[in-house]
């Protein structure tokens, strides 16, 4: 491994320790916690950073090497530049592993990380073990349809691909979006996401250009459709698992379109979209109950 320095985070949890990567031209924070068994990625969605996979990555780490990742512009990694979008976190993602030089991954990507977990097991299938997908789409297969307001759509998707909507509404206002609109809306678990989880999120998206991680991520959304489904005409070989909550089948669906065999697939009643603060209990069985067949 390369040197590592030690994160200056806020929130943290014992359980774990934290790490710096410098790869691919830029800083990565990083969780890793247990030390046997198969090693599993964790990769964040919106509005989220490690920090949301805080209640599962102790019953995980009874029987799994785990890491979880701030994406580039996220939490603790290096704030992104304007030219970010899904490859170059794919990429960062490729040299986090090649970093980490665990062997092949287990990678679990949730919301709008899928595209970029999607072009690593595509481009570097030797790396992902299998692909675990919870509440998670593709461009190309639908997801485009979450972008478009006159049919249920979301307005935040259009207003942070485009370019300077998001410091131009959102910075300075961040306890307001998060603890008003994102959290509220999309969560159905009461007090799944507390005053303590909420400072801490608010605290990252607060930093200087700290919205340009997510706004690269759904700019690339919106283009890359035609792309992904021309990788798809070569279906991924590794074991998958789609976990469904708020989304109902859809991320089952999609998986299933890029995948060469079965999806094993769960919908979580009474759960909302993010299933690792709402229930961590629930998605470690499942996600360790699917990793057992997938290490035969």
């Amino acid at each position: 491994m390369s040197v590592e320095a030690r994160s200056a985070t806020r929130a943290t949890i014992p359980e774990v320790e934290h790490h710096v990567a410098y790869v691919n031209g830029t800083s990565l924070h990083y969780v890793s916690a247990g030390s046997g068994g198969s090693p599993i990625l964790l990769v964040h969605g919106f509005p989220e950073s490690w920090w949301t996979f805080h209640r599962l990555i102790p019953l995980l780490a009874k029987g799994h090497q785990v890491f979880a990742v701030d994406l580039r512009g996220f939490g603790h990694s290096a704030v992104a530049g304007e030219d970010f979008g899904g490859a170059m976190a794919a990429d960062d993602l490729h040299q986090l592993i090649r970093y980490l030089a665990v062997g092949p991954m287990h990678v679990l990507a949730q919301d709008i990380s899928g595209g970029s977990v999607y072009r690593l097991a595509s481009a570097h299938p030797e790396l992902v073990r299998s692909l675990i997908g919870v509440e998670t789409g593709l461009a190309g297969f639908g997801l485009e349809g979450f972008a478009d307001v006159v049919h249920g759509g979301s307005w935040h998707i259009g207003a942070l691909a485009a370019p300077g909507i998001a410091d131009l509404l959102f910075a300075g206002r961040e306890r307001k979006v998060l603890g008003d609109w994102a959290f509220p809306t999309m969560t159905r678990v009461e007090g799944a996401v507390d005053e303590a989880d909420l400072d801490e999120f608010v605290r990252v998206f607060a930093r200087e250009g700290g919205w340009r991680g997510a706004a690269g991520l759904y700019r690339s959304m919106l283009s890359e459709g035609d792309e992904f489904r021309a990788k798809a005409v070569v279906s991924l070989t590794m074991p998958m698992l789609a976990v469904g909550t708020y989304g109902g089948p859809f991320t089952a669906r999609t998986l299933a379109q890029i995948s060469a065999g079965p999806v094993s697939t769960i919908e979580f009643d009474g759960v909302g979209h993010h299933v690792a603060l709402e229930a961590p209990d629930r998605l470690a069985q499942v996600i360790d109950d699917f990793l057992t067949d997938a290490d035969g």
